[in-house]
């Protein structure tokens, strides 16, 4: 569990050292949780084999019994192909306006002053955008929402499960919705991290809310956690 935690933690302090919404934040996330998930299976499976494989013949035979085994040769790694990939733009949500309503909800809060980004990832199961002060989808972000459904949602929860494992934040509700309240990351020159809500909108939908560091420390810490709070209580199922 401290191994997971850690690499979410370098996830968050990866995306936000340039204090720009990473267009693959939600999708680092997610993957961490699933190489947890498949590291626990690969490592079951391992300590099962070795109790079941027996060791080689020549180990276990009397004496005198087997001559001395014959040594083959170990064929070299196939070369790898370390050519870049080319990168494609991730699919995003479109024209969303004024951003409130975007995917299948709808943000009926955001703190004042704050205005659509113009950037937006939509990923199927999860989707998210940010808001910032001056609109530019190059600028520093301000307050970003992932959301997650279907078969996303398990995702969310194994990374809701890791902070709580490791006794970091604490369980909150909100306008009546269960909710967990953390702080993601260490954070740098003096900050404290980022900011999270993690929000249970329905059987099959949550929410992540962030506040990047810059604007968590601008805000001050009473105004981050009512914030982050109405941003919550205002988030719902879009019309």
């Amino acid at each position: 569990m401290p191994a997971f935690e850690d690499r979410l933690h370098r996830i968050m302090a990866d995306a936000t050292a340039g204090l720009h919404a990473a267009p693959d934040l939600t999708e680092r996330i997610v993957r961490s949780a699933r190489r947890r998930r498949k590291q626990n299976r690969i490592a079951a499976l391992a300590a099962s084999l070795a109790v079941a494989v027996a060791p080689p013949a020549y180990l276990t035979a009397a004496p005198g019994a087997l001559s001395t085994p014959a040594v083959t040769e170990t064929p070299a790694p196939p070369a790898v192909d370390d050519t870049p990939l080319p990168q494609s733009a991730p699919p995003d949500l479109g024209d969303l306006g004024d951003g409130k309503a975007f995917g299948r909800v709808e943000a009926g809060y955001l703190p004042p002053g704050l205005r659509w980004s113009h950037w937006s990832v939509d990923n199927g199961d999860t989707y998210w955008t940010s808001w910032n002060r001056d609109g530019d989808a190059e600028g520093p972000y301000c307050v970003q929402i992932t959301v997650f459904e279907d078969r996303a949602v398990q995702e969310f929860d194994d990374i809701v499960q890791a902070h709580r494992g490791e006794g970091e934040g604490g369980e909150v509700t909100v306008g009546g919705r269960k909710g967990y309240r953390a702080l993601m990351g260490v954070g740098e020159d003096g900050m404290k991290g980022t900011p999270v809500l993690y929000l249970t909108m329905g059987e099959r939908r949550r929410a992540l809310i962030a506040f990047s560091p810059v604007y968590a420390e601008e805000l001050g810490d009473a105004a981050v956690d009512r914030e982050l709070r109405r941003v919550a209580e205002g988030l719902t199922d879009g019309r």
